[in-house]
């Protein structure tokens, strides 16, 4: 398991958080949202989305928007598994 990335924002009314990429992400990839030492839940990443366009990976460097299953704070970090 190995960090890539931090929530930078998290829209409560569309579920969506947007995170800054310190690695890459692909949709089927395995995550974990991590927040002051604590696991609060893991996903499968079933969208990617850069400037409202939806794609399939992202690199080190990008802000996504990721759509999840449960809300998340901002500053959680994001594993992947």
């Amino acid at each position: 398991m190995f960090k890539i990335g931090t929530v930078t924002h998290y829209y409560d009314k569309i579920g969506v958080a947007i995170i800054e990429l310190t690695s890459t992400l692909s949709v089927g990839d395995k995550i974990k949202f991590v927040r002051n030492g604590e696991d609060l839940f893991s996903e499968i990443v079933e969208s990617i989305q850069v400037e409202h366009k939806k794609l399939d990976s992202a690199s080190s460097g990008d802000v996504i928007g990721l759509k999840t299953n449960e809300a998340v704070k901002t500053g959680a970090e994001v594993f992947k598994e």
